[in-house]
């Protein structure tokens, strides 16, 4: 009898290993897939956090009504587990452009997984406890547990979303799930009062997941086409954001965690607004650093200048400069720019190597995504600014994406405000980029932003050097009494999230 009790006993610790690993990836897949889809990363983790957490102590409390042979009780829990969690991704990117309520559903799912986790541990413990000293059985279970759990955060953002993506990551983890359920079904079938039932339970949940993992792509394409309504023809799970593009007839369109980058139609408007009134108004642009622009846009005009002898691109997603500089399509938008002997990029977070780079620049081009949550907002802060100054000359010419002054005006002051704080002169200027709408910008510097021209660049689509009219705002575009953004208050963030949730 101890030779088969132990055998159980390690078996059963090793399930609550499996639950706490499937349980907590299926947490952050669910938190991963709120951030693309819905934005603001912090508030959808919390949220979601909070929501399992509890779920978990509902389903721990209601444990103990579960009564009869407890072995086939946790068998059938774990393919509901499994199930459940395993096609959450599939479900929930399918219904995202469909149904009216998708949040609800969204943690419908979260709740109803945290539920059937929590009611795991207890059941496990119930099973074993007249099998292992009871000293023995809380601690052994715990250590199991938090083992688990450390794993998949360890595993989640470093293999799985790199390597099986958003959908793939949580059908395996079902299957795991399932696979357990099927080895208990074959090796516990003595001590189980209705193997057969739960063997053809398991094995068709099994076959269900193993389908729906074969076909992820193509039902992760068509719930993306459905989404964007244009062709898909490149996605991307990267550790740290959904990279797709998309195509029509006549463009292409990037989208980041669901967020529009550019139009192939129109991004020249931006870009040559962002770029070409500092480059023109600077002393010297020998050395040009360029934060974020991880599409080589940015780096494309700059390049424009033959006096340009070296630009650090320093972006944090390394899949998204890789594709861009390799992607035939992509290279012949930004014109190679990534090829370019004079273009070294650096893939990190921008505001840790600003703080331990100490190279000077002439010009500095801030490109980051928009402050949608509190780790773009930090970009954005007076303490980035202060960072950033220590790359600066007196000559140094700055220029920031400043979002849109007409759809978020508060936002747009709000990052004037803030470079204003440690950059003597700014300029705010605004341009009209018709897959965009209003967008704006502002230039800072030491010396006052006199509009003196020293370069010209002949054959420019767009920017005709009269930045004077770029810097005219009309009275919609103007707010007063807005805060500056700083690092422990990150009041863009809910600037940002108040005025964009109004245009959606």
């Amino acid at each position: 009898m101890d030779k088969k009790r132990i055998p159980l006993e390690l078996l059963l610790l090793f399930s609550v290993f499996v639950i706490a690993t499937c349980g907590l990836i299926y947490e952050l897949v669910a938190g991963a897939l709120a951030s693309y889809l819905l934005g603001d990363s912090v508030k959808q983790f919390s949220f979601i956090i909070g929501v399992y957490l509890f779920s978990m102590g509902v389903g721990s409390y209601f444990a103990k009504f579960i009564k009869g042979n407890l072995i086939d009780k946790f068998i059938e829990i774990e393919i509901l587990v499994g199930i459940v969690g395993g096609i959450s991704s599939v479900v929930l990117f399918t219904l995202f452009n469909t149904l009216a309520h998708f949040e609800s559903v969204l943690y419908l799912f979260v709740f109803f997984t945290g539920c059937l986790v929590g009611v795991e541990i207890p059941l496990l413990m119930n099973i074993l406890k007249d099998r292992v000293q009871f000293k023995d059985l809380v601690s052994n279970v715990f250590a199991f547990d938090y083992i688990g759990a450390l794993l998949a955060s360890i595993l989640f953002p470093l293999v799985l979303i790199p390597k099986l993506g958003i959908v793939k990551t949580p059908l395996f983890f079902g299957l795991i799930n399932i696979s357990i359920a099927i080895f208990l079904c074959y090796y516990l079938k003595r001590e189980l009062s209705k193997p057969l039932s739960l063997k053809v339970k398991s094995i068709s949940a099994f076959i269900l997941l193993v389908g729906l993992f074969i076909f992820s792509d193509t039902i992760l394409s068509y719930s993306e086409e459905k989404l964007y309504g244009e062709n898909v023809v490149y996605t991307k799970s990267s550790p740290y954001q959904r990279i797709v593009l998309t195509r029509n007839t006549h463009e292409f369109r990037l989208y980041l965690n669901n967020n529009l980058q550019f139009s192939s139609t129109d991004e020249y408007r931006y870009h040559e607004a962002l770029v070409h009134p500092a480059m023109s108004m600077a002393k010297n642009i020998d050395n040009v650093l360029i934060l974020g622009g991880g599409d080589g846009f940015a780096a494309r005009e700059v390049l424009k200048y033959k006096d340009v002898k070296k630009i650090m691109l320093v972006d944090l997603d390394g899949e998204m400069t890789q594709f861009f500089k390799t992607n035939e399509t992509m290279r012949r938008l930004n014109q190679g720019s990534f090829s370019n002997p004079k273009v070294e990029v650096i893939n990190k977070d921008a505001y840790i190597w600003v703080k331990e780079n100490k190279k000077k620049f002439d010009v500095i081009i801030i490109d980051f995504p928009d402050p949608s949550n509190y780790s773009l907002g930090k970009l954005y802060s007076l303490q980035f600014y202060k960072e950033l100054e220590k790359l600066t000359t007196l000559d140094t010419k700055i220029v920031v994406q400043t979002t849109s002054p007409y759809f978020a005006p508060k936002s747009f002051w709000c990052i004037e405000k803030t470079i204003n704080q440690i950059f003597p002169f700014t300029a705010a200027y605004h341009t009209y980029v018709p897959s965009f709408g209003e967008w704006g910008f502002s230039m800072a510097s030491f010396e006052p932003v006199n509009n003196r021209i020293y370069r010209k660049l002949p054959g420019l689509k767009f920017y005709d050097y009269n930045f004077s009219q770029m810097s005219y705002f009309n009275k919609d575009m103007k707010v007063k009494d807005v805060e500056v953004n700083r690092l422990d208050n990150q009041i863009l963030v809910r600037y940002f999230d108040e005025e964009w949730g109004k245009v959606q």
